[in-house]
């Protein structure tokens, strides 16, 4: 009989966690028994019209009710430490987790790996290995769950949620959304490939299923000039826009003197409606791509900003970066090393400085319409 009453264990969290998880069963299990059995063996023995002796009848027993006090108590606590521990462990992602990011829509999961290597429906892995997925919804609310690696987590539009496991064995693992998402939504489904790691090494060499022709800080890189981007951000601080070397994970002093962290969340905001994170001393100049661009381009740009952290990436020079020379230049309301004392990176963008701010946002809106690229 094939027919196994839980999925098989095939993540580090997993045996943990069903320990935490059969232990509540059976504590519910023997409480419902007890409590219901003595309600039923009371009301049966006491009905009206039983020949019971009702006299000297008990109204208080301390023993008795310290008891079915305390041991319920010191067991919920039990409990509870026990499943905030869980808690804890399945959502604070290791510091060496390989990056995985992916994006659910009706009615597909799309992945990209950290090298640029995309899967749809499918998740490649390194058994022994930790992976972390940064994970956003296109459209509705989704779950991404895999039931071996006891692992779930809603995927929310407009929002970065982090999920990670650490594959134990081999194997072909199924992906579901636990989330009812429209008409297909059984059908959103998938599976993770545990492989040992020098197969998914050699797997991710070769580009996986997909040639990946650009990595994702290639494909971000191609977008930032597509929009022009370049036009106002680079390297430094210029008056017209703040600087992105090192800008990555530091702190940014907002307009309204509030202080918030440049992380993932912080950089989405920022390109989908930089209204809403407005730098100190800058006017709101830049156009709104929210719309414009896929959930797919963000991230890319997103992974093109924090590659500005490291100087002299490829040994390309960033925007407006002379890789020639060295320094820092501290500006006002930014708290972050330069990689370069240039000023502007080369002739065009002195001239496009001359023009109108917002007719070049208007400019920009249009360029991207024009030249959406969808990477779906």
């Amino acid at each position: 009989m094939n027919f196994p009453l839980a999925p098989q264990q095939a993540s580090t969290v997993a045996y943990f966690h069903d320990w935490v998880f059969y232990t509540l069963v059976v504590l519910t299990v023997i409480f419902t028994v007890v409590v219901y059995g003595m309600v039923v063996f009371f009301a049966v023995k006491y009905r009206r019209g039983s020949k019971v002796n009702r006299h000297q009848s008990h109204h208080e027993n301390l023993v008795l009710e310290l008891a079915w006090t305390v041991v319920p108590t010191i067991l919920g606590l039990v409990m509870f430490f026990l499943g905030a521990k869980l808690f804890i462990q399945m959502r604070t992602s290791p510091a060496d987790a390989e990056d995985v990011y992916v994006i659910g829509k009706q009615w597909m999961w799309h992945m990209q790996h950290s090298n640029g290597v995309r899967e749809n429906n499918t998740l490649h892995v390194p058994v022994g290995k930790n992976v972390r997925l940064t994970l956003i919804s296109q459209d509705v609310i989704h779950a991404f769950y895999v039931p071996d690696f006891r692992q779930q987590i809603h995927v929310v539009p407009g929002r970065y949620t982090t999920l990670w496991f650490q594959a134990t064995k081999p194997g072909k693992f199924p992906i579901y959304c636990a989330m009812y998402c429209g008409t297909q939504h059984s059908e959103m489904g998938g599976y993770v490939y545990a492989m040992p790691p020098k197969e998914y090494a050699e797997w991710l060499k070769n580009g996986g299923n997909n040639i990946g022709e650009m990595t994702m800080e290639d494909r971000g890189e191609r977008l930032f000039k597509v929009l022009a981007c370049d036009n106002c951000h680079t390297a430094q601080s210029t008056d017209r826009a703040p600087g992105l070397a090192g800008i990555y994970g530091t702190k940014r002093v907002m307009s309204g003197g509030s202080a918030v962290t440049a992380d993932d969340a912080y950089m989405r905001e920022a390109i989908l409606k930089p209204a809403n994170q407005l730098s100190a001393g800058y006017a709101n100049t830049m156009p709104e791509y929210n719309g414009q661009i896929s959930e797919d381009d963000v991230l890319n740009l997103v992974a093109y900003i924090k590659s500005m952290n490291m100087p002299n990436v490829k040994g390309k020079a960033m925007p407006g970066q002379d890789i020639s020379k060295g320094g820092e230049n501290n500006r006002a309301g930014d708290h972050y090393r330069q990689t370069s004392n240039t000023a502007l990176g080369n002739e065009e963008s002195r001239n496009l400085g001359e023009t109108n701010m917002r007719d070049t946002g208007a400019a920009v809106n249009a360029t991207a319409a024009e030249r959406r690229i969808d990477r779906q």
